[in-house]
């Protein structure tokens, strides 16, 4: 394994959340809870896969980064930014979305 590449999906999307809201690594273990003197390597363990945090460690990197924790566990890169899309929306545009969604279903349907 490559030194500090994400070998796994959640250590890539945990990586390309934290670059995106522009936070260190050390800066954002400490506000999940983690102590500071641990807080990078912990930090870098969940971004290159060496380790995977538990599912409340996700609710809470999620919740620091401002994404769904879906989002970590998304298998494809479309779905994840469909998840990324969805929680930026208003609840206006999401039954926008709902509505094209059911139309569609519809359509498949009556086909």
């Amino acid at each position: 394994m490559a030194k500090g590449i994400p070998q796994t999906i959640f250590g890539r999307r945990l990586r390309d959340a934290r670059l995106r809201a522009d936070i260190p690594q050390d800066r954002l273990g400490v506000q999940i809870g983690l102590d500071e003197t641990v807080a990078s390597a912990r930090i870098s363990r969940y971004e290159t896969g060496i380790h995977e945090p538990a599912f409340d460690t996700a609710v809470r990197l999620a919740q620091a980064l401002n994404v769904p924790t879906a989002y970590f566990y998304c298998e494809s890169d479309e779905l994840a930014s469909l998840v990324l899309a969805w929680n930026a929306m208003i609840e206006a545009e999401r039954t926008d979305v709902w509505a094209l969604i059911d139309t569609q279903k519809m359509r498949r349907t009556a086909s």
